[in-house]
């Protein structure tokens, strides 16, 4: 069931927990759009004991709005939400990992809580919009290149279109992976086909979007965003996955943080896509929390 914290600036944010309450803790960023539930499907935590898995819905996000908005919040907020949710639940120290939508907040963690995260794992990351050197949108799916370009150009059209996508998906949550058709690769649609994997989408496509579009808006104008800390001052360990067919997060922005992040161990899949992540979960959950000697 879930759970929910106030913040100082008076919002509720909502967590949940799955997993062994004394193991290692393990902190879970969700995709864009997404939800508490669309990081590690339930059958994988269960075959991970010793691990307490904590995952919460982004400001903005959730059925009923659980999760309050936080209008114009940048991605490096979310290292204050985690250290607040850390604090709430009496952790110390912690491993955080981000899919999607959720990598560069989880490297936000890294960057932010050096004395706190102990490891980061992040799969089928987005490079910051600023970085030099890189072209952003080369590589991207049409689809996911005109929607950036919309938030960028015309935020409040965006938002309106968003809005309007949202009470398609509360209808009937499979016309977002159709609308993703352009941008995924054979392997993306064997994956999503599995039941397990697409009852886990769906449900948290629907859960994200239960009450507003307002999570899936701030994301995208963050991820947009300066997002408020530099990858090559991270301190602790990361581990990058990538799929090099990825059109979602293209393997150029996969590149740019290898070669900026000091302490990355890249892993690149020649043959895998955006949902691949989801197949690389038990290898990451393994160097995130490594079983004792």
């Amino acid at each position: 069931m879930p759970s929910g914290i106030r913040m100082r600036d008076g919002r509720r944010l909502t967590f949940e927990e799955w997993g062994d309450r004394d193991g290692t803790p393990v902190v879970l960023l969700h995709g864009t759009p997404g939800s508490r539930h669309g990081v590690v499907p339930a059958e994988l935590m269960a075959a991970r004991p010793g691990v307490r898995f904590i995952a919460y819905d982004r400001p903005g996000y959730a059925e009923s709005g659980r999760s309050d908005r936080s209008p114009g919040r940048r991605v490096a907020q979310a290292a204050r939400d985690v250290a607040a949710l850390a604090d709430s639940l009496g952790l110390g120290r912690f491993a955080v990992l981000g899919v999607g939508g959720g990598a560069p907040h989880a490297l936000a963690c890294a960057a932010l809580l050096p004395t706190r995260v102990r490891r980061a794992a992040v799969l089928a990351c987005l490079a910051p919009p600023v970085a030099e050197g890189l072209s952003w949108f080369e590589g991207m799916a049409l689809s996911r290149v005109e929607e950036y370009t919309q938030a960028l150009t015309e935020p409040v059209d965006f938002a309106d279109r968003l809005a309007s996508r949202a009470a398609e998906i509360r209808t009937d949550p499979a016309r977002l992976i159709a609308s993703m058709r352009d941008g995924l690769t054979d392997s993306d649609r064997r994956i999503i086909s599995a039941p397990a994997v697409s009852d886990m989408l769906l449900s948290t496509y629907r859960e994200a979007v239960g009450s507003s579009a307002y999570g899936w808006l701030d994301d995208t104008l963050a991820l947009l965003s300066h997002w408020g800390f530099d990858p090559a001052r991270i301190t602790r360990p990361v581990l990058l996955w990538h799929g090099a067919q990825d059109t979602f997060s293209p393997v150029a922005h996969f590149e740019w943080l290898a070669d900026h992040i000091p302490r990355a161990r890249p892993v690149l899949n020649p043959k895998a896509g955006h949902f691949s992540a989801l197949e690389a979960l038990p290898d990451v959950l393994a160097w995130l929390c490594p079983a004792p000697l």
